[in-house]
């Protein structure tokens, strides 16, 4: 009787949440795939059933495939850099040397995930210009004037320039997570190996890595979510431009709902984005399930 209270009990203090996730989240995820198969306007009443037209039309859609593509190299490279810099700049705060100068390091890097995307696109966008910009300046001064570029204004550089400012912006936020992971680690680990005469480098892959395996994964699910959902950043920089070269699949859906007023597609793409990021966290959750079961 007593195990059966509690589990009652549990279950109404887990009720408002659930309810709240049904209300904000599993509701408007059905009602949306509902609404990609009608043609419908913002602004008006009357909604024609075409069934599952829009998803054919995005299949035959270059400009879709192209967002698509610059979805998966921005969910790629940001998985390199932020989880694996993430994790090897946070190890390196852990060390003895460094640990004197964490907290500033801390600070430094984690000042940019705070700053709003609007106001780092801007400043960017300074940076990358071509003539007064920061970066072409500093090279022509170390005598690279070949390689200076329009950053933003050329199909092969503006989006890898537009991804290299999320790494700034958000590697200090993922190396946070990893120190707090390692201060985690009983320090008996390292102290053993020390006797053992273990490197850094081997201490590192044979102690560390394994021991914030979980935080590896939870942050790769946050990369790689963030990496399909990515929009602020294409449109403050180039708005899906030089000729949609940096269109992602979030500014394709907002050109689409709230420039061509075609709301159908625009749920269309939400559900392909959603199916998208529920497929690729659930395929990692489950080998990294069977990892932790070999």
């Amino acid at each position: 009787m007593k195990i059966y209270n509690n589990k009652k009990m549990a279950f109404f203090f887990l009720l408002p949440a659930l309810v709240l996730l049904i209300v904000f989240v599993y509701y408007p995820i059905i009602q949306n795939f509902v609404m990609s198969l009608y043609k419908w306007k913002a602004f008006e009443d009357t909604r024609v059933f075409v069934g599952f037209e829009y998803y054919k039309r995005l299949w035959n859609d270059s400009v879709f495939w192209l967002a698509l593509g610059n979805n998966f190299l921005y969910a790629l490279i940001s998985i390199v850099f932020q989880v694996g810099l993430g994790l090897v700049f946070a190890a390196i705060l852990e060390q003895k040397f460094f640990r004197r100068f964490q907290p500033f390091f801390r600070t430094v890097f984690f000042i940019p995930s705070v700053i709003s995307m609007t106001v780092v696109g801007l400043m960017f966008q300074l940076i990358y210009h071509p003539s007064i910009g920061l970066l072409n300046q500093f090279l022509r001064t170390i005598g690279l004037d070949n390689l200076t570029h329009a950053w933003l204004g050329e199909k092969a550089t503006a989006m890898f320039s537009i991804i290299a400012v999320s790494q700034w912006q958000s590697i200090g936020y993922i190396m946070l997570l990893f120190l707090v992971a390692i201060q985690k680690i009983p320090a008996d680990l390292y102290e053993s190996a020390d006797i053992a005469g273990a490197s850094s480098l081997q201490k590192f892959r044979f102690i560390t890595v394994p021991m914030v395996k979980e935080t590896i994964v939870m942050c790769m699910i946050i990369t790689l979510i963030g990496g399909f959902q990515v929009f602020d950043e294409v449109y403050v920089m180039t708005a899906g431009g030089p000729g949609r070269s940096t269109e992602v699949l979030a500014s394709y859906l907002y050109r689409a709902g709230f420039r061509n007023d075609e709301m159908g597609l625009a749920s269309t793409i939400a559900s392909v984005i959603f199916l998208l990021t529920f497929t690729m966290t659930l395929i990692q959750l489950l080998l990294s399930n069977r990892k932790e079961e070999a």
